[in-house]
């Protein structure tokens, strides 16, 4: 119908054979083909002007309704599947998504209704494809990983302690009274190995380990024990903001912040870039 349309528009084989970038005996042929399919003349062909016959006419203006129709068919189901919508699912570690995101959703609801966000959290690292979640955002540095990462804006870090534990210990005024002092050990719950104090002095990383009393592998726990004065932690601004507002704990040593964490947002290569993912990854970046 196409070639039809376009032999009959422009009056010849060989530039509607021109316009639709194919030979002029493709041309041909497929005329010939659709005149022998439905038993009738479509076309009288001199050796100047390719003319419609009276069929070939009424044919010419039904079929340019039918791809009419089904131009503005695909350009509707173009654009539908184009909306951001249906299901997305999503991990995030537990207190950033209790303390950043959720608090955020509202907005991103707000905006794309249709989609429907399934959010998982934790700080067990998954197999996005095994387990079907769209993306994942982490905290940390990444390992290898078969996933395609988006680099957020890094999270700022602090050493604190309670007043509790201030009063008895003291507040350090520098690296070199922290042999007195005392910390809440994390424990990475992936490896098992335990994360020392690190602190960044005129570009360089300095690690320190401190005596402990008490091991954690949850992050609530970790500032848990920070709270009842059991030591000193190093942990993200945003997840003991609220202690610092309130007072309840103590930024220490604010001159040698330790270094930011890296925060990626992560999907799968082998996944396609739906319309709701690409919206999340895009409001992850405007938010982080």
């Amino acid at each position: 119908m196409q070639v039809f349309t376009r032999i009959v528009d422009s009056g010849s084989f060989t530039q509607a054979a021109k316009e639709m970038n194919i030979s002029r005996a493709s041309a041909t042929s497929m005329l010939k083909q659709l005149e022998n399919s439905l038993g009738v003349r479509l076309l009288h062909r001199t050796t100047r002007k390719v003319n419609p016959t009276a069929d070939g006419r009424f044919y010419y203006q039904r079929c340019r309704k039918i791809l009419e129709q089904v131009t503005e068919t695909e350009e509707i189901l173009s654009q539908v599947a184009a909306m951001p919508r249906g299901l997305l699912r999503v991990d995030l570690p537990n207190t950033f998504s209790r303390l950043e995101v959720i608090p955020r959703l509202p907005e991103f609801c707000a905006s794309y209704p249709d989609i429907e966000l399934v959010l998982s959290a934790g700080d067990r690292l998954i197999n996005l494809v095994e387990e079907s979640v769209d993306c994942a955002v982490r905290i940390g540095k990444l390992a290898e990983t078969s996933s395609v990462s988006r680099s957020l804006k890094p999270l700022p870090q602090v050493t604190c302690a309670s007043h509790r534990y201030l009063s008895q210990y003291g507040i350090p005024a520098g690296l070199d009274e922290f042999k007195q002092h005392r910390c809440v050990e994390y424990r990475s719950s992936s490896s098992g190995e335990v994360e020392p104090l690190e602190f960044s002095i005129s570009g360089e990383l300095r690690k320190v380990h401190l005596p402990a009393t008490l091991s954690v592998s949850n992050g609530d726990s970790y500032v848990a024990a920070c709270e009842a004065g059991m030591g000193i932690i190093q942990i993200p601004e945003y997840h003991i903001r609220r202690q610092l507002e309130a007072g309840t704990l103590v930024e220490i040593l604010p001159d040698i912040r330790p270094p930011s964490l890296p925060l990626s947002v992560l999907y799968s290569h082998h996944s396609h870039m739906k319309p709701a993912l690409r919206v999340f990854i895009d409001w992850m970046v405007k938010h982080f």
